[in-house]
């Protein structure tokens, strides 16, 4: 079959590889008719996640049944699912407890109480390194699906790929971190990153009945495209102080309600900002983090949904206590709000397929990389078929 496989920082290429095969009862065989490439997937590319081995990348996939476990239930060949991005087997503690990224059975090798990137860690992910499990993911033709009892969900034949695929990922992400913020409406919201998932997170903000979206961004073809899919206000950032200054003219002068952080570890970042890293043995930086501290009100939410995977010196603890701030953070937990989230989709409350700028074959995956690496060609967000 042919697969995105990951070589080395900067080269993923589509090769041709053994097609996946049962092996475990629970397991199914998916033969995958959309799949994406995600913000998270550039960590990989990028060199920030480290992975040695070559490995089948993606984590937002879709597809029909192909092949089923022995103790598969409820699912045949030739039925449509859509896969939620955490490998979780449904029965563990935390799976019990609305927690499938903590999965205690998914990655054994790496699973832990501890916590962080290069300690022990929770549940597996599809595609995304060694350290979540080493699963191959679903930027192929073919994909095995473990745990295939407890995370797949059936389609209805009135929606396309399109319309259900990032029900994945991207949708339930930005829709959690509203869901931490607890929203009642009526609320101002600052998201940072107007990337899939900050765009994601604005549709949720407005599903709650926000009074009022605040989008920043360091592109202005993603600002303009954001404020034109969803009416959100914006800001063009330039710098933590501006830009934190503007936000608080813009709510009287206390800070937005809560601000979701939808960039992560790698923002755009100068020269004194690398040397800073360097010296302090960190990877990348916590600067949009620090603006969503100074950006929300005293007593406000601040939802973390970009990846941060080491420790950071200097982290604003005294802030976060004077002002009385909510800090709420991790991957999305999928399994517990898909359904819930599907029924948004089914009902025409939020559409999901107009944040698509590229659509590619599958061999076209090194072309797709770069694009949405670089931000080149107005590219937000990378659909690829495999089938092309």
């Amino acid at each position: 079959m042919k697969a995105a496989v990951f070589h080395s920082p900067g080269k993923i290429t589509c090769d041709t590889v053994e097609d996946p095969k049962i092996l475990d009862d629970h397991d199914i065989i998916l033969k995958v008719t959309s799949t994406a490439i995600c913000g998270s997937d550039l960590h990989m590319y990028s060199g920030g996640i480290p992975q040695t081995r070559p490995m089948v990348m993606g984590h937002e996939f879709m597809g029909i049944v192909e092949e089923t476990g022995k103790n598969i239930i409820g699912l045949k060949p030739g039925d449509r699912v859509v896969v939620p991005f955490p490998i979780a087997c449904g029965s563990c503690f935390f799976c019990r407890h609305d927690l499938p990224t903590a999965c205690e059975h998914s990655n054994p090798d790496h699973y832990g109480p501890e916590g962080g990137i290069f300690t022990e860690k929770g549940g597996a992910l599809f595609g995304y390194t060694d350290l979540y499990g080493g699963y191959d993911g679903g930027q192929a033709q073919y994909v095995r699906v473990p745990y295939a009892h407890f995370g797949p969900r059936k389609v209805p034949e009135s929606l396309t790929d399109e319309q259900v695929l990032f029900l994945t990922d991207i949708f339930p992400t930005g829709y959690t971190g509203i869901m931490w913020a607890g929203l009642k409406g009526g609320e101002t919201v600052a998201v940072f990153g107007a990337g899939p998932v900050g765009t994601m997170a604005v549709k949720s903000a407005v599903l709650h009945n926000a009074k009022k979206v605040i989008v920043i961004d360091t592109l202005q073809y993603r600002l303009d495209r954001i404020k034109k899919l969803t009416g959100c206000e914006t800001i063009l950032w330039e710098d933590a102080e501006s830009t934190v200054a503007k936000i608080r003219d813009m709510t009287d002068g206390r800070g937005t309600d809560a601000c979701i952080e939808a960039v992560g570890f790698e923002p755009e970042r100068n020269f004194i900002d690398r040397a800073k890293a360097v010296l302090n043995f960190e990877k990348g930086s916590i600067k949009v983090l620090e603006a969503c501290m100074s950006a929300v009100r005293r007593g406000g939410t601040v939802s973390v949904l970009g990846v941060y995977p080491v420790n950071y010196d200097n982290f604003r603890l005294g802030q976060i206590f004077d002002k009385g701030i909510t800090i709420k953070a991790g991957q999305c937990n999928v399994h517990p709000i898909i359904d819930r989230l599907m029924g948004y989709v089914e009902s025409g409350q939020v559409t999901l397929d107009d944040v698509i700028t590229h659509r590619l074959p599958l061999d076209a995956v090194d072309k797709g990389y770069e694009i949405f690496d670089k931000k080149e060609d107005g590219c937000v967000k990378v659909v690829l078929d495999p089938w092309k």
